[in-house]
């Protein structure tokens, strides 16, 4: 049985949810990953708000140029025709509607589909800072939010409200963690897809906001052969 750990998951899955042509920014954290894990051939065309179109996943440890990283310091690849820029540029791009997709790290996101995911409290100041999250949130179509299911104390992140800072408000459509693949709705939450072994009962016991189940509920897909016990700790 193939061990995968749950960023990997989730980023492969992500990467599933994009199409030939769409134009996806990948956000800080898991997202970046979603890159190391899509055909040549797909014909997606990467954005980092640091200021390229047209990466593509990690290089060797060898080829790494540190001239060349993503949102998160993390090397990168260029594909033939990338484009490099400057920070503001970059970010015009994001507030003007030229992304298509965008896909973030979240550390809270609701049955509304809001997000938070540029503070959290620590020796009681609001810590990182907001970054271009917000820019994202507001300026792109399709915002799907990339997140473990739970925190580290064992909590939901998938809340009925968010309770911390929004980054934005009903923007996010879709969501997927290491055990679930939700659609936000406009009455809520659809489960899509469950990870292969869990069931509809395990998922709702990790989950604070309250979904229903589509009837097309089926297996995630990563593209490879998992085996078929679960490898995602309950």
């Amino acid at each position: 049985m193939l061990q995968l750990n749950p960023k990997e998951i989730i980023a492969r899955r992500c990467a599933r949810e994009l199409a030939c042509g769409q134009v996806v920014n990948l956000g800080l954290g898991i997202p970046t990953l979603t890159a190391n894990y899509l055909s040549e051939g797909a014909g997606v065309i990467f954005h980092s708000e640091n200021g390229v179109f047209g990466f593509g996943g990690r290089p060797s440890e060898f080829n790494a140029d540190s001239d060349l990283t993503n949102a998160g310091c993390e090397p990168i690849t260029l594909k033939p025709g990338a484009a490099i820029m400057d920070l503001a540029t970059s970010l015009g791009a994001m507030r003007k509607g030229y992304i298509d997709v965008t896909i973030l790290g979240a550390l809270e996101v609701d049955a509304a589909g809001n997000l938070a995911n540029w503070a959290t409290r620590r020796d009681g100041r609001w810590w990182p800072g907001i970054g271009g999250a917000m820019d994202l949130c507001h300026g792109t179509p399709t915002v799907i939010a990339a997140l473990l299911h739970t925190d580290k104390h064992g909590r939901s992140k998938i809340r009925q409200r968010c309770e911390l800072p929004l980054t934005g408000s009903g923007c996010v459509k879709v969501i997927v963690t290491e055990r679930a693949l939700f659609d936000v709705r406009p009455h809520g939450l659809v489960l899509r897809e469950l990870f292969p072994g869990l069931s509809v009962a395990d998922v709702k016991a990790v989950t604070e906001a309250e979904f229903r189940v589509s009837p097309g509920l089926s297996e995630m897909k990563l593209g490879i052969d998992l085996g078929i016990a679960p490898v995602v700790p309950l």
